[in-house]
């Protein structure tokens, strides 16, 4: 398996296993290229070592946390995951085959719930994704996407069909989280944050991973609602060509409702990303065979 070599995706900080698949023992898996070995010391503290070596430990939100290079900033943060009232539900590792950039620009398109998510995130009676706001914030090196408004037929595990209110936040290259105002609690928003951990360029694993204002759900009925629209959604992203992300905007036609990946694909461009990207010079078979 070819190792990264793009330093943008180097200093990175990536979720790599859940603290508690370290009791019973190690844990072995790879990140860009990479094979990583994950266990504890005889004091208990995590330790990461990558292709036999020693890499950086970072413990949050109930996860290891580890990098290949030398990122310029700590792991981003979660605000509500120090509220005590909240529900922590982490979800479970899905693997999907596909470029970790693809993940990350599903989880942000409003478009598809009607269709994928049929009669729990959209229906054919609302397809329309009203305009939003999305932006490069510069004094944080993030993107966001805000006012985003979409009907969704059961908008939580335990509620009617409403009209979700919901921002979508993008802190690094490769993780995702969305907002959204509780249907509990009106005055807070639930959060829910994609941690992806890019195997090679072409496969990835990811993890969704929840904290709820929702005092009254059975932990598995919260669990199974995201499991069940993470599953659907991998489906739609495995068959995605070409698996990994084009960064020129010619390869694929936007539309108003892609305002959030346009702008994603902007910020990956201007950082210079390569890994996981489609190379700029490549032209497809198929343009090729029109000519």
């Amino acid at each position: 398996m070819q190792k990264c070599d793009d330093p943008v995706v180097l200093d990175q900080w990536y979720a790599v296993c859940a603290e508690d698949e370290l009791v019973d023992g190690v844990v072995n898996t790879r990140l860009l290229g990479a094979e990583l070995c994950c266990g504890r010391e005889p004091g208990g503290k995590p330790v990461v070592t990558a292709d036999g070596s020693p890499v950086p430990v970072r413990q949050r939100y109930g996860f290891v946390w580890t990098t290949l290079g030398t990122p310029a900033r700590d792991v981003f943060d979660i605000e509500e995951s120090r509220e005590p009232d909240r529900r922590y539900v982490p979800c479970g590792w899905i693997t999907l085959r596909t470029s970790p950039g693809r993940v990350v620009e599903n989880f942000l398109d409003m478009a598809h719930f009607p269709f994928v998510h049929t009669g729990i995130l959209g229906g054919d009676a609302n397809t329309e994704v009203a305009k939003y706001q999305a932006e490069i914030r510069h004094d944080v090196d993030e993107v966001w996407a805000t006012n985003c408004r979409f009907f969704q037929p059961q908008v939580s595990a335990a509620t009617e069909g409403a009209y979700a209110q919901l921002t979508y936040r993008v802190p690094a290259p490769y993780m995702v989280m969305l907002y959204r105002v509780s249907p509990v609690d009106p005055s807070r928003r639930d959060a829910i944050a994609l941690f992806i951990q890019p195997i090679a360029e072409d496969l990835c694993r990811a993890q969704p991973v929840m904290y709820l204002v929702d005092p009254d759900s059975e932990h598995t009925d919260l669990l199974h609602f995201e499991q069940i629209i993470f599953l659907q959604d991998r489906i739609i992203v495995e068959n995605q060509r070409p698996l990994l992300l084009p960064l020129e905007p010619r390869e694929e036609i936007p539309t108003r409702a892609d305002s959030s990946s346009v702008t994603y694909r902007r910020w990956l461009k201007s950082k210079g990303l390569r890994w996981g990207a489609l190379p700029f010079t490549q032209v497809h078979p198929s343009k090729e065979g029109s000519r």
